[in-house]
């Protein structure tokens, strides 16, 4: 049977699960499945936990090794799971000989059992230095597809573990990057997503100090048959002059910018040690929609902060409306062991929910008025699937008829219905 890959959290994620993929298979691993895991919350470790027990129960005789931010941050609560056979770092997880070892663990298990701690092979993650390129072809059953440029961070939020499940910063060099959307072009990918765990940050560690909006040029520049492209979540404080002209003068980048903001008050921020103000945050969106009309923004807002106030919440309700976010993805707050945050005085955890559930209404009601503000117009979207798909602004879209997946399309917005567009095709726009 062959090597499955079961991934949750971000799209960082999504990306290295198919080189994870590729690698296990050609180190001659069979009926594994790997469960590559997300440390962001408490909620996403709970739902690997269920997953590897759930799984287990499924395939009996499928060996099961957890990786990603999670196995390398909490390695032996993994490695204490009797169902889990193999806990391999977040670093390792991408190089090849790791998997050549796992296979052998993996046997040798087979023939003498093996304990907890020597399921265990995660290294010194603060120790990496590099991020190697790793050219995949794309992903399967994707109309767009993803590249990792940057990984790892070197801030230190007081709620945010990630740090130590991925590392210091570290950009993949230009030349390479540029590489791999070539050959993601030549195989008519027509939307490439750029991806990092800090992406603003990109170029730090690189000789010449390039910034991200240098490498944006250069793909664009080098890669002419590129329709599209797009860039994941990023650090509203790190976007560079560079960036910002890309997104005035490149009609092939995408409108839209899903921005790291957490929260809507000073204080919280500060509490939070975020680098950004709210003022930043406003002049930010409010710059950027002058400079690019119909530039669209989401954001991660987290609700119930250790010592957040209601006046402080509704700052950030109210943050919503002054920067126009039509996507929001709302986290209520999670303590993690051994960050600052989680020995701040905490807001009750009825009120966090209370809060959570109200800054989800707050970003209902923000995407209902961006979709009513499209109807009538004709949009560019990327078919996803024969009947769905993202506009230029990351918009979902409903097709009203099947659509090829894959082709960039003109459709005419004829409404809504609370969550996406509803469109009719008018055929390939060639863009």
């Amino acid at each position: 049977m062959s090597v499955d890959v079961v991934t949750f959290g971000c799209r960082l994620n999504a990306y290295e699960s198919e080189v994870i993929g590729r690698q296990a298979a050609a180190a001659g691993l069979a009926d594994v499945v790997v469960i590559n895991t997300c440390a962001v919350t408490a909620e996403a470790e709970r739902q690997a936990c269920q997953a590897i027990r759930r799984l287990k129960r499924e395939r009996p005789q499928a060996r099961i090794v957890v990786t990603g931010c999670a196995a390398q941050t909490s390695p032996h609560r993994y490695a204490a799971m009797p169902e889990v056979d193999r806990v391999i770092g977040n670093d390792d997880k991408m190089r090849p000989d790791a998997w050549s070892a796992a296979r052998g663990a993996l046997a040798r298990a087979a023939d003498f059992g093996i304990k907890g701690h020597e399921k265990i092979a995660v290294g010194d993650i603060m120790s990496v230095r590099q991020t190697a390129p790793h050219l995949i072809e794309g992903l399967p059953g994707r109309a767009r597809a993803y590249v990792q440029v940057q990984n790892g961070c070197d801030h230190r939020c007081t709620f945010c573990i990630i740090p130590y499940g991925r590392g210091n910063s570290r950009s993949v060099p230009m030349g390479e990057v540029v590489a791999q959307v070539r050959q993601l072009a030549a195989n008519r990918y027509r939307e490439v997503v750029l991806t990092g765990v800090d992406l603003a940050s990109y170029g730090a560690d690189l000789p010449g100090t390039p910034r991200l909006g240098t490498l944006v040029r250069q793909i664009l520049k080098h890669v002419a048959d590129l329709p599209r492209l797009r860039l994941s979540s990023l650090d509203c404080i790190e976007i560079d002059d560079d960036l910002v002209d890309a997104f005035a003068l490149e009609p092939r980048l995408m409108p839209h910018l899903h921005l790291s903001l957490q929260a809507g008050d000073d204080l919280i921020l500060k509490r939070m040690k975020r680098r950004h103000r709210r003022a930043d945050a406003i002049a930010l969106c409010d710059r950027l929609r002058r400079l690019r009309p119909g530039m669209v923004f989401g954001a991660d807002v987290i609700a119930g902060f250790p010592t957040e106030t209601e006046d402080m919440f509704r700052r950030s309700l109210a943050l919503v409306d002054e920067c126009a976010l039509a996507h929001l993805h709302v986290f209520p707050f999670s303590p993690r062991p051994g960050t600052p945050a989680a020995r701040m005085p905490a807001v009750a955890r009825e009120v966090v929910k209370e809060r959570a559930g109200r800054l989800r209404r707050h970003g209902e009601a923000a995407l209902h008025r961006h979709l009513e503000g499209e109807v009538g117009a004709v949009r560019s979207v990327l078919a996803e699937s024969p009947n769905s798909g993202r506009s230029e602004d990351f918009t979902a879209v409903r097709f009203d008829r099947a659509v090829a997946p894959g082709s960039i399309l003109a459709a005419l917005v004829l409404g809504h219905d609370g969550r996406r567009l509803i469109a009719a095709s008018q055929g390939e726009n060639g863009a």
